[in-house]
């Protein structure tokens, strides 16, 4: 199969209501009561639709990028943004962009990741957001809604999102969790991509089998809360599952180095795989391809593109179609 071709014909927007300045380091040992020496540091502008937003970018496909930035945290957002390239509408918001942190511990290879709050919104500024999704929105296109929800904005925000979408005859994927997503799957949507625990957490069952798994993806596509749902399982791969029936695909044998924005790059591949006209199932080798490359890159650095391709060949060689 190509490579990722830079001419993209759908148009795709990714919408980020609670972003993070991702901050990254390490030490060599996390402990109470010290100081810890830390070795280094790194700054990514994180969130879910922007990390998808940068690996679509990264990958070369074009995409716009809504996101939320207000506070000197949020200055420094925007110029990371900038500085990679990628198109945006910033809605401003009176409170700071949130931080995130990331702590690798050395001696040990354990990482530790610290999620702040976001700050609160005002209906002023969520009513906002979702005024410029609507002017951004392209017939025939598709709009990412992904990561959580800042306090202040309403459950139902993605389900808001996803009748926007469908007025516009656009494709909405959703990439949440709890209540969001369980308001977004009641209004009906074209794509989840739930990791299993958020899937459990939805179904109000274990899911521990593989089987299970299967039964609880399949049952949302069967009663039409989603046409595909991604159910991304860590080691174990990824199931697809739609009206058409269930694929299923391993993942390469890879050493972790950092599970961070592993499923956003997952995400991004496989969404911009079918904006490119592919079938799911080709979408989904380049999703595993891109979740895969992105374990390898340290903290939240994401995936690389050359990885995403060596991948993507490999799993194609291993396999005709997904199983």
């Amino acid at each position: 199969m190509d490579s990722f071709p830079t001419i993209l014909a759908t148009p795709i927007l990714t919408l980020t209501m609670n972003p993070a300045l991702d901050v990254s380091t390490s030490t060599d040992l996390v402990y109470s009561d010290h100081k810890l020496r830390c070795q280094g540091s790194h700054m990514d502008p994180g969130g879910g639709g922007a990390n998808v937003a940068r690996v679509i970018h990264r990958l070369g496909g074009h995409v716009l990028a809504i996101y939320t930035a207000g506070g000197t945290t949020g200055d420094t957002y925007r110029k990371l943004m900038e500085a990679q390239g990628i198109p945006a509408v910033v809605a401003a918001v009176r409170g700071n962009t949130r931080q995130n942190f990331t702590v690798d511990e050395n001696s040990t290879g354990k990482q530790f990741r610290f999620v702040l709050e976001g700050t609160e919104l005002s209906e002023d500024e969520w009513r906002n957001c979702l005024q410029l999704v609507q002017r951004s929105i392209r017939a025939g296109g598709y709009v990412v809604a992904s990561g959580s929800l800042p306090p202040g904005v309403p459950d139902d925000f993605y389900a808001r999102v996803a009748r926007l979408a469908r007025n516009a005859d656009a494709r909405c994927v959703v990439d949440t969790s709890g209540p969001a997503l369980a308001e977004a799957l009641a209004e009906g949507v074209f794509l989840i991509k739930p990791s299993r625990r958020e899937l459990a957490e939805h179904a109000g069952t274990a899911l521990d089998t593989e089987e299970s798994q299967i039964a609880a993806a399949a049952e949302l596509t069967g009663q039409g809360s989603a046409e595909y749902v991604a159910l991304t399982l860590a080691d174990a791969g990824a199931v697809l599952a739609s009206k058409a029936g269930i694929c299923r695909l391993q993942v390469p044998p890879v050493r972790v180095v950092s599970t961070v924005g592993a499923g956003d790059s997952f995400l991004a591949a496989f969404v911009l795989r079918l904006a490119q006209g592919y079938p799911a199932e080709v979408a989904l080798r380049s999703a595993v391809a891109a979740g895969t490359a992105a374990v390898l890159t340290p903290a939240t650095e994401l995936c690389h593109r050359a990885d995403v391709e060596r991948f993507e060949t490999e799993i194609a060689a291993r396999t005709d179609t997904p199983r």
